[in-house]
């Protein structure tokens, strides 16, 4: 069983209609098959939603079961802004790091559709703090595979947090449709190729290779009809954006826009449980950052509020290197904290509006 956070790429990127109907669109609709194999790969696997562009990144979906949440999530997403790669990993870890269910194993899934602006030192070093935490990242190139940096910044990321094999890289190039790809892809195939067990789930009754999608409908058929309505669907809008995109250039990115920017259709119920949900993951992390203060992190307290306190005596020296860990781990707390609680006002305002 797996706990894993899809970071979505949103940044403006997106936009491009090299992938039908739009770089953004296309990789929707690989998440939604992606995280709704995963959820029904096992009862206790959980996956949450994060976006990588904007002015933070934002958790839209702490990790949960319900695959209603993680799709309802995926038509609040706004395409703006560049993606901070950097930022969207520490924070996704973080997410993992305070799951629910300590036995799951740790995943990310990452899509990038745009250039990779950090430096590759930056990014081999981010890579090996998840592979020492024993968090797995899954990396899916679309839309940039002629860029030479990113290609090289990519490929020295995932070979510093590769470990025995738990990791892959995948890139799609244009033409294709992306969620094609990806079930034939070690990213859907999980660590053993044991198809949609993920490694962790159920593994597949033998013979089951022969069948659509790797899955034996005679054993699952609710997850062999699911995926099969689901590529179905997708590919009834590739063939009428395709035929839609003959009549004008401009038809496509038109006809995306109100896709990306749908208002939600659940009910206020729906979005009030998920705000409940987000507060309470704030809770804990203030909580776990409480409980674990020690005089190591104390310096680092003042000094990241200096003034506050003008009897208090001077800081010790500077912190070794695993202090320097805990110090990063409280920054990434209240970055996830703010990520959540901006994600707040912004349904409030979304629910105004369609008042």
């Amino acid at each position: 069983m797996e706990a894993t956070i899809v970071c979505i790429d949103n940044s403006e990127w997106s936009r491009s209609g090299d992938f039908t109907p739009t770089r953004f669109q296309a990789q929707a609709d690989a998440v939604n098959l992606l995280t709704g194999a995963k959820t029904q790969a096992h009862p206790e696997n959980t996956v949450g939603v994060l976006t990588m562009a904007g002015k933070t990144p934002r958790v839209l979906v702490t990790p949960t079961p319900e695959l209603g949440k993680v799709l309802n999530s995926m038509t609040e997403i706004i395409v703006e802004g560049e993606s901070n790669i950097c930022a969207s990993l520490q924070i996704s870890q973080l997410a993992l790091k305070h799951r629910q269910n300590k036995n799951q194993r740790q995943r990310i899934v990452v899509f990038i559709g745009s250039p990779v602006t950090e430096d590759k030192e930056k990014l081999v070093q981010i890579a090996k703090k998840l592979k020492k935490n024993s968090v797995a990242v899954d990396i899916v190139s679309f839309g940039c595979d002629d860029d030479e940096n990113n290609t090289e910044k990519l490929d020295a990321f995932f070979q510093a947090v590769n470990s025995n094999g738990n990791s892959h890289l995948v890139t799609v190039p244009p033409g294709l449709v992306m969620s094609d790809v990806l079930i034939n892809s070690p990213i859907f195939q999980g660590e053993g190729g044991s198809g949609y067990g993920f490694g962790g789930g159920p593994a597949i009754a033998p013979g089951a290779e022969g069948f659509e999608f790797g899955v034996d409908p005679n054993i699952d058929p609710d997850l062999a009809l699911a995926l099969r309505v689901s590529l179905e669907e997708e590919r009834a809008r590739q063939n009428a954006a395709a035929g839609g995109a003959e009549g004008g250039a401009d038809a496509s990115g038109v006809a995306a826009t109100p896709g990306a920017a749908a208002a939600p259709g659940a009910g206020d119920m729906d979005l009030d449980e998920d705000a409940l949900l987000q507060q309470a993951l704030a809770m804990s992390i203030a909580v776990d950052g409480t409980e674990a203060a020690t005089p190591a992190a104390t310096p680092a307290a003042a000094a990241a509020a200096p003034g506050t306190a003008p009897g208090a005596p001077a800081p010790a020296p500077a912190p070794a290197a695993d202090d320097m860990d805990g110090i990063e781990d409280e920054e990434l707390r209240m970055a996830l904290a703010l990520s959540m609680e901006e994600n707040e006002p912004s349904e409030i305002e979304e629910k105004k509006d369609a008042a």
